[in-house]
């Protein structure tokens, strides 16, 4: 296990021939840009520099090094490379021409959701990693995940074999009773990884420009190795493939031009810290405080959901003299005024000049909303049912009016 400081094309030279079981690369991505970032603490800062004179002086750069990678791997190992849409075409041609486009395995899609000022397209939220064998004869250690909430229970217990027309069908016995499958352990990991961004606060962020979460390197070293084998980084940077690959009782070998990132590197080594991710523990699902009938309300009224605020369900798309116009809706047992001030605590913290109150319930002999002057900045409006409901009890009303007479 070793930390090297130096260029990798020169340091790869000294290790032998098929020695590794596993290389992950992270190499620049042909940004054409300087990469810098700080310490939380503001007591240090992080560079390096992704600029090039032109496309063939960096592919020139990448090739030579993915030459050196397929000698050092094992006829039984695997390259992951990671990069993202600025120049994946070209690295995906140079990979097919240095690993065989017969060894290609997997485009991985590293998705995950980040907030940014979109520039003029598509907000940009997945990276990409080549999955490439050396060999046919490659290690693989399939990992399962859950199925599908939508899938039929009789897919999961139920074993199916092809027909004659090469269908998939029930399997059948003798009497043409459907035979019920073996053990099921779920649904074996696809090419889309769903693992989250690391949080500007987590506690396992370095600093470090481009840094990867552990939980990222993790699931790639778990499905081509095993304990004891070697994984190599040669890009290593803050050294987050060493850390997943400590953790996980794997040999390890970093190396890296930048001195800053290989010292930064050795620490983490000396003390590792993983953040875990609460969303893949608890699902997307329990962040979602919304009922279908609130999120259907809230699309009635232009407006988008927040999921994580217990005083406003939603902000209309357009905003008063530049600030945000909150939403709330009366929730079932709660009196309108308990509502009211939950929204006005909530919007004040966000400077919502004005607010829009949903009135989802009729309330007979309870607190009225208050004639405050200074409230004229909430619009209270009754949803559907509580419009009909008045509606048909006023035109009661007036049924009986006209027969008394």
């Amino acid at each position: 296990m070793s930390v090297i400081v130096g260029d990798c094309y020169e340091k790869m030279k000294g290790l032998g021939t098929e020695s590794v079981d596993l290389i992950y690369l992270d190499p620049p991505f042909f940004t054409q840009k300087t990469h810098i970032l700080k310490t939380r603490d503001n007591t240090k800062e992080f560079s390096f520099e992704d600029t090039w004179d032109s496309i063939k002086d960096y592919l020139d750069f990448i090739k030579v090094r993915l030459e050196e990678c397929h000698r050092v791997l094992k006829s039984t190992g695997s390259i992951f490379l990671h990069c993202d849409k600025t120049a994946s075409h070209y690295l995906r041609v140079l990979l097919d021409e240095v690993f065989n486009m017969n060894n290609f395995r997997s485009e991985i899609i590293w998705s995950y959701k980040r907030w940014s000022n979109s520039k003029k397209g598509l907000l940009s939220s997945h990276q990409t990693i080549y999955f490439y064998s050396k060999t046919e004869d490659f290690k693989f250690n399939t990992i399962f995940t859950d199925y599908s909430p939508t899938t039929n229970i009789d897919q999961i217990l139920q074993d199916r074999v092809r027909d004659e027309n090469g269908k998939s069908v029930y399997k059948r016995d003798g009497e043409g009773q459907v035979i019920l499958g073996k053990e099921k352990k779920g649904v074996p990991l696809t090419d889309v990884w769903s693992i989250p961004y690391l949080n500007p606060k987590a506690k396992e962020r370095t600093g470090y420009p481009t840094q990867k979460p552990i939980l990222l390197l993790e699931q790639i070293i778990k499905i081509v190795t095993d304990e004891n084998d070697t994984v190599l980084d040669p890009f290593c940077g803050s050294g987050t493939t060493l850390v997943a690959a400590k953790i996980l009782k794997r040999k390890f070998i970093g190396i890296d031009i930048s001195s800053d990132a290989i010292s930064l590197t050795s620490q983490r080594l000396e003390q590792p810290i993983k953040t875990e991710s609460l969303l893949l523990q608890k699902g997307e699902d329990k962040y979602i405080g919304r009922t279908d009938d609130e999120i259907a309300i809230l699309k009635s009224l232009d407006a988008f959901p927040v999921q994580r605020n217990s005083g406003i369900d939603g902000f209309l798309k357009v905003n008063y003299l530049g600030k945000p116009i909150s939403v709330r809706i009366q929730k079932q047992n709660e009196l309108l005024e308990d509502a009211k001030q939950k929204l006005i605590k909530s919007s004040k913290t966000k400077g919502c000049l004005l607010m829009v109150l949903v009135k989802t319930q009729q309330e007979y002999n309870l607190v009225k909303l208050s004639n405050n002057t200074n409230e004229k900045n909430i619009l209270v409006i009754d949803t559907y049912d509580v419009s009909l409901k008045k509606w048909m009890e006023n035109f009661e009303e007036s049924l009986s009016d006209v027969s008394s007479q």
